[in-house]
């Protein structure tokens, strides 16, 4: 009974977390992607300097990216009760989590761009490639392999995050290790689930890396 009733417990854990990490990272680049290009275009080398534009931008990010990720969610109850009707649970862990990792996820997007070649840039440019062509087809293109890096490494993070909410009554395995772990000193449940959450960071990690090495046109 003991082990059935743990085994049930793990499950919905990692079920939650896997939920959490993997929709707010989803919600993160959607809004972290154009963040980036935005930040790369109107830096002062970009396709159209916008100094006013990039120092707001980047002011804004960097506020977000300083606040520590448990203040953050406490300071956003307010925001998170609006959009998902609670404050507690897996899903009131997703607006905190994604207000976290979209202006990291948007300053990875604008380091990896800059890394595009600009004779490549320019070639377009002398095509008559439009700068949205340029940000589709060349600067996303030629930066994908940086950019599942950086996925792989976002995710972790986000993930990571995910199982510090757990002190909070987030739920999923950051929450069983607190609750069942530590308030209890039960240390075995506090061990498996570490070894759950490196398991899960091991396998994201190797699948994004993968996938990054097949799409690197220099390999």
């Amino acid at each position: 009974m003991f082990l059935a009733i743990d085994l049930s417990l793990y499950i919905t854990a990692i079920k939650e977390t896997l939920f959490m990490t993997f929709v707010s990272s989803f919600i993160s680049y959607v809004i972290g992607i154009p963040l980036g290009v935005l930040l790369y275009s109107t830096a002062k080398d970009g396709l159209t300097p916008n100094s006013a534009v990039y120092n707001f931008l980047s002011l804004l990010v960097n506020i977000f990216r300083s606040i520590p990720f448990l203040i953050l969610l406490i300071l956003i109850l307010p925001i998170t009760r609006v959009l998902v009707g609670t404050t507690i649970g897996a899903k009131a862990v997703i607006p905190p989590l994604v207000f976290s990792a979209s202006p990291y996820i948007a300053r990875m997007v604008e380091s990896s761009l800059k890394e595009v070649d600009l004779g490549v840039i320019e070639a377009a440019k002398s095509m008559g490639a439009t700068n949205f062509q340029i940000i589709t087809k060349v600067l996303l293109s030629e930066s994908k392999p940086s950019l599942l890096i950086g996925a792989a490494i976002t995710i972790t993070t986000i993930l990571g995050y995910s199982a510090m909410a757990g002190a909070v009554g987030g739920g999923g395995l950051g929450d069983v290790a607190i609750r069942y772990g530590y308030y209890r000193y039960n240390q075995d449940i506090m061990l498996i689930t570490v070894v759950l959450l490196v398991i899960i960071v091991q396998l994201i990690q190797e699948l994004f890396m993968g996938i990054a090495r097949k799409s690197d046109k220099r390999l």
